[in-house]
């Protein structure tokens, strides 16, 4: 999952992560009869799809060294190939800021039209992704914000707050009213913004239905400290009604560590939204129940936003005639009832 998230603007109420919209952007849109990650990469099928000016757009993202970053790259790749009219670059996925500035610098002296870039540090990669909008190339910004909104043109973001929101409500449904359960959570790193949303929103939501968490952890999105800090809660907490684990990488670990103290007593939901999840839902024998998403599809997104800004074109669906300057996705939960929905896009853990 995702590692290092600047500043996150909260501006919208509680309520409305309950109800906002997704915008709907063509990247999970269509299915296909394949079954691989990138076959849910499709095509909105508008006059938005049909070939135009050449677009060349150059890429870059932190190495791939979990399932969501390396499906990030993936789903990128997967989306530029459905167009006859994009040239992709893809730079080679880095964890060293100074290396992906030089990239980005490449990518300004080869004069492509648009650059889509996940930063390994969104305020590190600022100063250069401003200077790449101030040569005339458009900057798609995903994930983790720059510091400056001159620094792109637009930013595609998933919703940690929401996420936690989203878990929390599922939390509060299945309890019905029952102030008396016991929630557990596994959170990610700590210090980061992105982990600290999440667990923002999870006591939110859960404080509606008066509950809040009871034993609680951080984990480092790993499989070996998804298994320490599991096995240490489980230790600490001899009755759980229902866990929140915050990544379903780390949660390969925590689902082991559940295994080996042979406990069954409450319901478990994962985030982020891997395959293997997913499948494990689906299969309906062990405690995971539901997920909630964290898109890997935000860099396919981008993708398909550069080309509409470089086009001159906007969104078929919406009446507004620009591109927006931010989307943000929505974290839906995803249960057994509506797993098919959501499971030809999710990633490999």
């Amino acid at each position: 999952m995702s590692t290092i998230h600047p500043r996150r603007r909260r501006a919208f109420a509680l309520v409305g992560a309950f109800a906002a919209a997704t915008l709907v952007l063509g990247a999970c849109t269509n299915g296909s009869d394949d079954g691989d990650t990138s076959s849910a990469i499709g095509k909105s099928n508008t006059d938005n799809d049909k070939s135009g000016k050449k677009v060349v757009i150059g890429f870059s993202a932190p190495a791939a060294d979990h399932g969501w970053m390396g499906s990030i790259t993936k789903s990128a790749v997967a989306q530029a190939k459905k167009y006859d009219d994009i040239e992709l670059k893809v730079a080679e996925g880095t964890n060293d800021v100074n290396l992906q500035i030089s990239q980005v610098e490449t990518f300004i002296n080869d004069k492509v039209d648009a650059i889509v870039l996940l930063p390994f540090d969104g305020a590190a990669m600022t100063a250069v992704a401003r200077k790449a909008m101030d040569a005339g190339i458009v900057v798609i910004n995903v994930d983790r914000e720059f510091d400056s909104p001159f620094a792109a043109r637009t930013t595609v973001l998933g919703d940690n707050y929401g996420m936690g929101v989203s878990a929390g409500t599922y939390v509060c449904d299945q309890a019905k009213g029952d102030k008396n359960k016991v929630v557990a959570e596994i959170a990610g790193i700590d210090s980061l913004p992105l982990t600290q949303d999440r667990s923002k929103g999870f006591a939110d939501a859960l404080k509606k239905c008066g509950l809040k968490v009871n034993n609680r952890v951080a984990a480092e999105f790993t499989v070996e400290s998804g298994e320490k800090a599991a096995s240490n809660l489980l230790q600490a907490a001899p009755k759980i009604d229902y866990l929140w684990n915050h990544d379903d990488d780390q949660g390969v670990g925590v689902l082991a560590a559940i295994k080996n103290a042979n406990r069954d007593e409450f319901v478990m939901i994962g985030g982020a939204g891997s395959a293997n999840v997913m499948r494990d839902i689906k299969a309906d024998n062990t405690v995971l129940k539901a997920t909630v998403i964290y898109p890997s599809t935000q860099a396919a997104d981008g993708i398909k936003l550069a080309r509409l800004l470089v086009q001159g074109k906007s969104m078929s669906d919406l009446a507004e005639i620009e591109v927006p300057r931010e989307v943000k996705l929505s974290a839906p939960v995803v249960t057994k009832d509506n797993v098919d929905t959501y499971l030809p896009s999710a990633f490999e853990s």
